[in-house]
């Protein structure tokens, strides 16, 4: 695995950003103490980045596939317009659970309607019109979680992918995992899709803005 960003740089960034709001800091903690796969967690720099471009585009609709233990589903949550609708789905029943429990401790519970399952199911179900998407789930299904949501995002409108660095493993020569041959199949789809334009970022594990033309 390669370090990609430097530590101190990191922790200087962070201390240069947004502070996490108290329920925020709790859904961290409690991740961080609970659960084994903790570093799959957005945390505070990326988070304060989520909810940044959030505030600005003041989406009516954001859909999420992957929420965890809903950290960034909080964060996406924060641009909002009053009667937006924020969709996320979760696979794994356990980490649903624990992400609803915060959601309902939120001021913007209502707005926020988990889905528990199969994305591949789910989103065709949902039948909205996107303005924001939020891809961080099994990295295999990448491509086709991006083809189902692409015609149901608006024109102008914006996909977030998460991980798209994968640990630095796309950096290798020669790469194995099956996670980052995934990964680095999705960029490659993403480059040569003429319907979109994108950039490529280096917070945290990377992040691909992608804007539907």
């Amino acid at each position: 695995m390669n370090e990609l960003i430097n530590s101190l740089a990191e922790q200087y960034a962070a201390s240069f950003s947004e502070k996490e709001d108290l329920l925020l800091a709790e859904v961290a903690a409690y991740t961080i103490q609970h659960h084994p796969q903790a570093h799959m967690i957005s945390g505070q720099v990326q988070g304060a980045l989520l909810a940044m471009i959030s505030r600005l585009l003041q989406p009516l609709a954001i859909l999420e596939v992957g929420t965890f233990t809903g950290y960034s589903t909080l964060c996406l949550a924060k641009g909002l317009q009053p009667q937006g609708e924020l969709h996320s789905i979760e696979l794994r029943a356990s980490d649903a659970a624990t992400a609803q429990s915060f959601f309902n401790k939120s001021i913007q519970q209502k707005n926020i309607h988990l889905h528990t399952g199969d994305a591949k199911q789910i989103i065709p179900a949902l039948k909205k019109t996107w303005d924001i998407v939020f891809i961080d789930a099994d990295k295999t299904g990448y491509i086709d979680y991006y083809e189902l949501i692409l015609p149901a995002v608006k024109t102008n409108g914006l996909i977030i992918a998460d991980n798209v660095l994968f640990h630095g493993q796309v950096l290798d020569k020669n790469i194995t995992g099956k996670s980052a041959l995934a990964i680095q199949a999705f960029n490659k789809h993403v480059r040569q899709d003429g319907r979109v334009e994108q950039v490529m970022l280096t917070v945290r594990d990377g992040l691909m803005f992608i804007r539907k033309k």
